[in-house]
């Protein structure tokens, strides 16, 4: 496989990697609607011991957080992460480095944060992290705003899909995160998510190796979306794909523009979405007690292993 270790990509020359097709030169220092150049920026790298059960288990997984989003979400947690360059600036070998540091540390996996904008330079970094003896999976931890296209450039190269499924409801999608075709765009990488990791598989100590989970942040007042959410999820793919039902959205100064959503989420609430998933018979899901929704458990971005 001929691959170019350089830090610009013909992909990025006139930027159309996520749905937004915005055409930014990001290979000329030019910003997308992400907030990034072709300059690959990390915030952390460390072992993270707060995802899925079967991602992080006792040892911690390997969560690689880079700066830039596609989203625009009102309501987002790294919302200083997200917005922009910050962090230190990786070349790809460097970001290759990373990953075998994670791996000496003991982590199960390299858990790759946000990487959408950012994937025909991190799976070169992939690429060299397997020719220099890597051998724990990778993690594709994403947005769900992705174009089956994009995925397609990681087949053979992700192992998981840690996958956001945020909304069925297009409206909200447009107000909330400022991307209206959500939906679709989430439906169609995902499928493509699932063609490439059709079948959950885990090791002795339950940490998976290959699969899907797909996670749905419960918003308030957002029973009804929710819950389309799972049934979407479970009527096309049912057991080969996990749902992870989350409890953790976290009120912040700045969502004062939207009342509605300005409250954590009640314990009816949850109930309600884990009552109608149990209804129909999911027994492949995690869910997580409210008392995550705190900003205690948001990372600190400190460049620590970068």
């Amino acid at each position: 496989m001929n691959i170019s270790y350089e830090t610009k990509h013909p992909l990025l020359e006139s930027c159309r990697l996520c749905p937004r097709q915005c055409g930014a030169e990001r290979n000329r220092g030019k910003r997308g609607v992400c907030g990034v150049s072709s300059d690959i920026y990390v915030a952390r790298a460390a072992l993270h011991f707060w995802e899925e059960p079967c991602i992080s288990g006792t040892e911690g997984s390997g969560a690689v957080f880079f700066s830039g989003c596609t989203l625009k979400c009102v309501f987002c947690q790294n919302y200083e992460l997200s917005h922009g360059e910050n962090g230190k600036k990786v070349s790809i070998d460097r970001l290759s480095e990373i990953f075998l540091e994670l791996e000496e540390k003991g982590a199960n996996n390299i858990n790759l944060v946000t990487p959408d904008h950012y994937i025909p330079l991190i799976r070169e970094a992939m690429i060299k992290g397997r020719d220099k003896g890597l051998k724990i999976p990778y993690v594709i931890n994403c947005s769900g705003y992705e174009t089956r296209e994009l995925i397609k450039e990681l087949d053979g190269l992700a192992d998981i899909y840690l996958d956001d499924f945020k909304y069925m409801d297009n409206e909200k999608a447009a107000k909330y995160s400022g991307a209206g075709d959500y939906p679709e765009r989430a439906k169609e990488s995902l499928a493509e998510m699932v063609r490439q990791c059709p079948e959950p598989s885990f090791d002795e100590k339950g940490i998976m190796q290959k699969g899907v989970i797909v996670r749905h942040l419960l918003m308030p007042g957002m029973v009804k979306n929710g819950k389309a959410v799972v049934d979407y999820v479970y009527d096309t793919y049912g057991d080969n794909v996990y749902l992870s039902i989350m409890h953790q959205f976290t009120p912040f100064e700045r969502l004062e523009k939207y009342p509605e959503i300005n409250r954590r989420v009640t314990h009816r609430e949850y109930e309600r979405l884990l009552d109608h998933a149990m209804e129909k018979g999911i027994t492949n899901a995690f869910i997580q007690d409210g008392s995550v929704a705190k900003e205690s458990f948001i990372p600190e971005w400190t460049g620590e292993g970068v």
